[in-house]
């Protein structure tokens, strides 16, 4: 176990037999380093192994742990990376530990395929939840009371979090860190990950899509950075084009290869991320965010975080406003 003060938040990794190693290591990434860059009370982190012996991981890979399903009942966050697969039973043993878990408030997170050990211990009925979106039909047919969510990368039910795919579970992993720590924490590790700290939209954006050319990004970063240190301005297509020395139809499709957005959608995009930390960092009137964040008005600011966060600002800013 680790050996920070028993007063810092636990944070407990299950570990099986045929281990997802990728959802596994996102855990371990967020919360298993240390980062004294962050200060003290950071988490502690321990892994409890579901089966007994040594414990073979996908590749090949044998691992080590800290204990067994008596972890569990001493952790304030249980991570469950994955699972063998959607119709694999799952032990009894490790359903009543969730359920104890739950029952005492601890919170219980899944990343991608690990949505069904949480359906199997009942955690899941009458809410919403997510996984890949190649098991969501399975997921929707083993457990019709679930609310599934097939197209966002994750959902927080409060102590019940759910993924999407693998690498979805870093956006939830950060995300937690966010209501943890703030959003400078959660920048810091997402910077430490070379990962954006928030993405916006969903599974429905993972398509085939042509890579970006080095020369598309060569000319259009100066675009993107100029965009961003003037959110709060109006800009054209045609005005974005000019700088970019495009012809229009030339930088709306270079613009879309590099970025998968069209040039709207960026923007949006962006301005509800100035917006957030605008909301988190401070008590400014809710005009002054909306101008600031390029939005123009308090009434649009509304209408596009509820569409996009699922949130008003006003909500948002008293759940993940910084403390000192």
């Amino acid at each position: 176990m680790p050996n920070e003060s028993p007063s810092t938040p636990l944070v407990v990794a299950l570990a099986y037999d045929g281990l997802c190693i990728f959802e596994f290591g996102v855990a371990v990434e967020v919360f298993g380093l240390p980062r004294p860059e962050l200060g003290p009370g950071w988490y502690r982190f321990a892994v409890a192994a579901l089966d007994p012996g040594p414990l073979r991981a996908t590749g090949g890979v044998r691992l080590m742990v800290d204990g067994g399903l008596e972890l569990l009942d001493a952790a304030q966050t249980i991570i469950i990376p994955g699972w063998r697969g959607a119709r694999t039973p799952v032990p009894a043993a490790l359903t009543d530990a969730l359920k104890r878990a739950d029952a005492r408030g601890a919170r219980i997170l899944s990343i991608c395929s690990g949505a069904f050990v949480l359906a199997a211990a009942g955690l899941l009925n009458g809410r919403r939840a997510t996984t890949h979106w190649r098991h969501a039909g399975a997921l929707a047919d083993l457990h019709p009371n679930i609310r599934i969510v097939p197209d966002v990368l994750y959902v927080d039910e409060g102590n019940i979090l759910t993924s999407a795919g693998s690498a979805a579970g870093i956006d939830l992993c950060l995300h937690l860190v966010r209501r943890d720590f703030g959003h400078e924490a959660a920048n810091s590790v997402a910077r430490r990950l070379v990962v954006q700290p928030h993405r916006e939209g969903g599974q429905a954006q993972f398509i085939e899509s042509p890579v970006p050319t080095a020369r598309e990004g060569a000319r259009l970063g100066p675009l993107l950075d100029h965009l961003r240190e003037r959110l709060e301005e109006e800009h054209s297509l045609a005005a974005m084009a000019d700088r970019a020395g495009m012809s229009l139809r030339t930088f709306l499709r270079r613009f879309s290869a590099l970025t998968g957005k069209t040039p709207g959608e960026w923007l949006l995009t962006e301005r509800l991320a100035r917006a957030r930390v605008l909301l988190e960092d401070g008590d400014q009137p809710m005009e002054d965010v909306a101008t600031r964040a390029g939005f123009g008005s308090a009434a649009t600011l509304r209408h596009h975080f509820r569409q996009r966060i699922g949130l008003s600002p006003a909500t948002y800013r008293a759940r993940f406003r910084r403390t000192a």
